[in-house]
């Protein structure tokens, strides 16, 4: 009834389908009928888009990740079957199946519908439901709602974590479905006919799955597949069963082989991975119910978006160190200057290699801009509306040139961790144009799409003037401090930056203190050297001292202070001296959140009672 083999065609959840997480919805879309979808016959398309701020009238798509989408069921008019797949044009293949405005209403329709069932159950209620597209009219149809039976039924109050202790080779990478690891020995299954050979605790490696296969799934420590997105069979069941699946690597039945010994690893984030052996890890589980929080804030370090959602089930007060460089290494990849000048490259090799990564992008600029706004603002919206710190880029020239095209931009120097980095570079016209396009991101993922917890902070300030040159240029951009609650916060490490403590409180709202460059500089020790490495010491008194007067030099001027070093993740001991010292804040990895959040109270009980 509804022509979608004519256009598109997909599912959607008003959950993550992974992590359980209520505000989002995912959609994925694909060409043609939706059985392809459904069944993971396709990669498809998919969306995120953030609830709380779309029914406020923003634009929050979080995400899009562009699917191979390489067949489409159509209706067969000349030929004995009633459907038949045919392939989708490489230019077809190359763009989304559906556009923003699209994203946008069916996500408004998946909050409409949950609201409408959760009413009616009088609980809250996620939803799953199918959605087409009519090529004619190009009208939007929803065909089915049903509840979501797999996250809405977890315990809330119990988090279970697992870790992965080692890496190797990494054999095959897919969508990850059900934040867990297994491990095992490889079945490639081609063939229904082969269904029989697999035995228990084997990983099943497969093309796709089918219902009639579920017998069969049951016995698997894992499952991997070339096909299907996070909705299809495989997927779905690898949830209710508990498994850890990894989905649309593409070329899983053929980079592994019957009886070679793998990990899978779904624990790392959107991204899942084969590894190579059987790897050490461990599962731990943790109640959430008995964790009151500390009058410390704890907060987290999150790097990598695609962990975001799961990382927020941690206790937390927000992201305290959120770094762009690990977004721009991961998903932008290119030199934001060999993007602005892209008509101007006379290097072949490094043109081809930026049309591999930019596909459907004839702004290349606006493929920087895209990329970084999803990755920032996937985490804005995990922790919302609790604060969440992003650091403006603060690579060293070096690993700047690394990035595709970005050797002719950056100079050649002796010592780059003393040189061109952080906010020397924002406003130096070797970079001023780059800069631009990191405050259109940001700007992006606070105006657009509503997500005003963002605050931003800037590294490696080396002078008072500085810091208002920069604020300045930021301001050009649309990004003024104080504007709709925009904070900016500067990274304290750089001893000028505590000895003029009270002067850089005039110019920004707070204060981060970054312990492994402040410990370097303090002590003059080369924290790259493993010579004097044993020298590096954030314990050290010198460190201390300065850390302990930055702190007091903060609170008398009402600024906020907090830290996102490494030190007090690694010792508790200081830990307990910055509680001593009334930090506001401590910003941690997330593998030792809970426990030092456990030391924290302790601590401030044990301060308590010694007056």
């Amino acid at each position: 009834m509804v022509r979608s083999d004519l256009a598109a065609s997909g599912v959607m959840f008003s959950i993550d389908t992974e992590t359980g997480f209520r505000d989002v919805v995912l959609i994925n879309a694909a060409f043609g009928l939706g059985e392809n979808v459904v069944q993971g016959s396709v990669n498809p398309d998919e969306f995120y888009v953030f609830k709380p701020t779309l029914q406020e009238g923003f634009r929050p798509i979080l995400q899009k990740t562009l699917g191979s989408k390489e067949f489409k069921l159509v209706y067969d008019t000349g030929g004995g079957k009633m459907v038949k797949n045919i392939p989708v044009a490489p230019g077809d293949r190359a763009r989304f199946c559906i556009n923003d405005d699209e994203i946008l209403q069916l996500a408004r329709w998946a909050c409409l519908i949950e609201k409408h069932y959760s009413m009616r159950r009088g609980q809250f209620t996620p939803m799953d439901m199918e959605w087409a597209k009519d090529g004619r009219t190009g009208q939007l149809y929803i065909l089915q709602a049903r509840p979501e039976t797999i996250q809405s039924q977890k315990r809330q109050d119990i988090l279970e974590v697992y870790h992965l202790k080692g890496k190797s080779t990494v054999l095959a990478t897919g969508r990850s479905v059900g934040e867990r690891i297994g491990q095992g020995t490889v079945r490639v299954v081609k063939n229904v006919q082969q269904l029989g050979e697999v035995q228990a605790g084997d990983v099943l490696v497969t093309d796709k799955t089918d219902p009639d296969w579920e017998p069969t799934m049951k016995k698997a420590a894992a499952i991997v597949t070339n096909r299907g997105g996070r909705t299809c069979h495989a997927a779905i069941i690898s949830r209710e069963m508990g498994l850890p699946a990894i989905v649309g690597t593409n070329n899983g039945t053929e980079v592994m082989c019957t009886g070679q010994k793998v990990t899978v690893s779904c624990a790392e984030g959107e991204t899942g991975r084969v590894y190579d052996g059987l790897l050490e890890f461990e599962k731990t589980q943790l109640s959430l119910q008995e964790l009151t929080r500390p009058r410390t804030k704890i907060m987290l370090n999150v790097g990598n978006p695609e962990e975001a959602l799961r990382l927020s089930f941690l206790p937390n007060d927000g992201v305290g160190l959120a770094r762009e460089e690990f977004i721009i290494t991961n998903f932008v990849k290119i030199h934001p200057m060999a993007l602005l000048d892209y008509d101007q490259l006379t290097d072949a090799a490094i043109k081809k290699e930026i049309d591999l990564l930019t596909v459907g992008y004839e702004n290349k600029p606006q493929f920087f801009v895209d990329k970084l706004t999803q990755g920032v603002s996937m985490i804005a919206a995990a922790f919302f509306p609790k604060d969440v710190i992003v650091r403006l880029s603060d690579f060293k020239t070096n690993e700047y040139a690394n990035l595709v095209g970005g050797r002719p931009y950056e100079p050649v120097e002796e010592n780059p961790m003393l040189g061109f980095r952080g906010a020397s570079r924002y406003y130096n016209d070797r970079y001023r144009s780059g800069f631009a396009l990191e405050c259109a991101a940001m700007r992006k993922v606070r105006q657009e799409m509503g997500l005003t917890n963002l605050k931003l902070m800037v590294p490696f300030c080396r002078t008072v003037e500085e810091g208002r040159r920069v604020l300045a240029e930021m301001e050009k951009h649309g990004l003024k401090r104080g504007e709709a609650g925009l904070e900016v916060y500067v990274m304290c490490e750089i001893p000028s930056n505590v000895i003029l403590a009270e002067e850089f409180a005039e110019v920004f709202d707070g204060f981060s203190i970054g312990s492994n460059d402040l410990t370097q500089l303090i002590l003059g020790v080369d924290r790259d050297s493993e010579i004097v490495a044993h020298i590096f010491d954030e314990r050290n008194a010198a460190v201390k001292k300065m850390i302990t007067h930055v702190i007091h030099s903060a609170k008398a001027c009402g600024r906020k202070i907090g830290i996102c070093g490494q030190a007090p993740s690694d010792y508790p001991e200081f830990a307990r001296f910055l509680v001593e010292q009334k930090i506001d804040s401590i910003s941690l990895t997330p593998d030792v959140v809970v426990k030092t959040t456990v030391s924290v109270l302790e601590m401030e009980s044990g301060i308590r009672s010694d007056g």
